[in-house]
Formats: C-alpha cells, sequence, structure tokens
C-alpha cells in the first residue's frame, strides 16, 4: 500500500481551499496508480490525468502569489478568458483530472467497504465498474464507453491490484484496506472540495469526449 501512503493529501484548512502546490505534489504521484490496474489498458486514463497535472502546474508556474489556491486558479482565468471560460487553460484540465481523481477514490472507497461479486469475490469488475459509471461514463461517447468494457476483461485480481499498490510487498488484505481508508480521509474531502467549487463557480461542463 506504500503507492497511497507515502504520497497522503494534507487535510483541507477551515476555509476548504485547495493549496495548488500541495495539491500538485500529491496527485502528481497518482498516475502510477492505473499501472496497478492495468498499464496497457488503462493507459488512456493515465496519460490524460499526466497532461492535465502538467497543463495545471504551467499555468500557476506563471504567477505563483496570485495561483495559490485553485479556487484562485479558476477566478484569475475567469477574469482573463472573459466568454471562453471555463473551456479553457487549467480551469478545463483541472475539470477533467477531477473526474479521474473520482474514479481513483470510488473505486477505492468501493474495495474498502467490501462490495464484490460473491461468485467470484476475487474480481474487481464491480469495483472498476461502479467507479466508472459515476466519475466517468456520462462524459464519454459510445466508442470510448465500448474500449472501457473492453478494459473490464483486462481488470487485475483485486489480490493482485493490492500487491502492485503495495509495490510487489506480501501485505495481508485486512491491512491494505486499512491503509486505504487511511488515504481516502484526507483524499475524499479534497477531491468533493473541488466538485463543490466547480459548482459554485458554474465551471462545470457536460460535454462528452
Amino acid at each position: 500500500m506504500a503507492l497511497l501512503v507515502q504520497n497522503e493529501f494534507k487535510p483541507l484548512p477551515a476555509d476548504k481551499q485547495v493549496d495548488t502546490v500541495s495539491f500538485l505534489d500529491s496527485v502528481s504521484h497518482l498516475p502510477s496508480f492505473f499501472d496497478c490496474l492495468g498499464p496497457a489498458i488503462f493507459s488512456p486514463i493515465k496519460a490524460d490525468i499526466t497532461g492535465n497535472i502538467t497543463k495545471i502546474r504551467t499555468v500557476y508556474e506563471t504567477n505563483p502569489t496570485k495561483f495559490k489556491t485553485l479556487q484562485q486558479i479558476l477566478e484569475g482565468e475567469k477574469e482573463m478568458y472573459g466568454p471562453e471560460w471555463p473551456k479553457v487553460g487549467a480551469t478545463l484540465a483541472l475539470m477533467w483530472l477531477k473526474r479521474g481523481l473520482k474514479f481513483i477514490q470510488v473505486l477505492l472507497q468501493s474495495i474498502a467497504d467490501g462490495e464484490r461479486d460473491e461468485q467470484h469475490p476475487n474480481l474487481m469488475k464491480v469495483n472498476v465498474t461502479k467507479a466508472y459509471e459515476i466519475a466517468l461514463k456520462k462524459y464519454h461517447g459510445w466508442v470510448v464507453q465500448k474500449l472501457f468494457q473492453a478494459a473490464l476483461l483486462a481488470a487485475p485480481y483485486k489480490s493482485d491490484f493490492l500487491k502492485a499498490l503495495s509495490k510487489g510487498q506480501n501485505v495481508k488484505e485486512e491491512q491494505c484496506i486499512e491503509k486505504i481508508r487511511q488515504f481516502l480521509v484526507n483524499y475524499t474531502p479534497t477531491i468533493e472540495s473541488i466538485y463543490i467549487m466547480y459548482n459554485k463557480m458554474n465551471a462545470e461542463l457536460e460535454y462528452k469526449a
């Protein structure tokens, strides 16, 4: 479970503002999460997350003082781009990034909650399907949805997935689940805060990829 525990998110402050540097440092380790699911099949999601992290970091580095929080980035770009916003810049990149991060959150929570196919308890189809349907499916067109159905068939066994998260170490499943819960303590509120911010600023877009 080293992949998660070594890169835990920091607690949010009282005002729920997400610090840009802290956020980027934490999410920069998450693309490798998809290697644990299957590097070939899930590589498009991994590449999308990596690219969006880079776009946000590039914008932040143009003015670190002005863009100290993610909300300041959205507010700054809204002023900068006018009617083109929010379909531009770091605002658009973060919109898609948060969906990939939501996929991870729902998948891990589903595993932590013990959701599974009772007939095949070591398969992850139930968990991966739930994560995709909640976080990504409505934003994907028919072709991408069909690609995901193929990815389901290639999803690893849960035991292999947990071992990959533990970087090859043989760790008991109960210990892995506890580490997942520990990771989600700060990760989940961070993702929820970003979703709330997009809704409040009317920055959410519903178009399909």
